[in-house]
């Protein structure tokens, strides 16, 4: 099997009406969405932090980042608990989606790059345009989507917010 031929796993999810995907491997767990602490003196895409067995995972709303709509909590609305690389250190954060499709399997050839035009996103976060019947999917590079100083502003959260804190404001 050459690179070309390689088939690659993705988790597909919608925001608004928009196919998106992130690599399977980033991937550590879908939850249902129920509350966030929210916290104060963050940018308004960060709906705050959850408790997840322990740890601080900060909720980031993946439209309100990329420049779309509020994610209103609905039944099918989810957090993807995905890890993001930060030179060379894995952080891991929950990103909002409206719904959770399925994990979908791409080959390397069937990725198009990003158009230059026609998308809200910068091209910077995209990887490429893959295709499932007439559907186009908006393949996202997690590892781009986040500035360094958004990403320090995260771990700075987590750092700071103890487990005991939080269970301190009911999380």
């Amino acid at each position: 099997m050459t690179e070309e031929d390689e088939v690659m796993q993705f988790l597909t999810f919608k925001l608004d009406d928009e196919v998106f995907a992130l690599h399977i491997e980033k991937i550590r767990e879908v939850l249902e969405f129920t509350t966030v602490t929210k916290m104060p003196r963050t940018p308004e895409f960060m709906r705050g932090v959850i408790n997840l067995r322990g740890s601080v995972v900060p909720v980031i709303d993946l439209k309100q980042k990329f420049g779309m709509s509020f994610t209103d909590k609905a039944v099918d609305t989810c957090v993807v608990i995905t890890e993001v690389d930060m030179e060379g250190e894995k952080i891991v954060l929950g990103a909002m989606v409206d719904s959770v499709k399925e994990v979908m399997e791409l080959e390397r050839n069937a990725i198009e790059p990003p158009p230059k035009i026609g998308t809200q996103l910068s091209n910077e976060f995209i990887e490429g345009m893959g295709k499932q019947g007439e559907e186009f999917i908006i393949l996202l590079d997690i590892d781009r989507i986040f500035s360094a100083n958004e990403l320090t502003m995260v771990t700075d959260m987590r750092d700071e917010h103890s487990e005991a804190e939080l269970e301190h404001v009911g999380v």
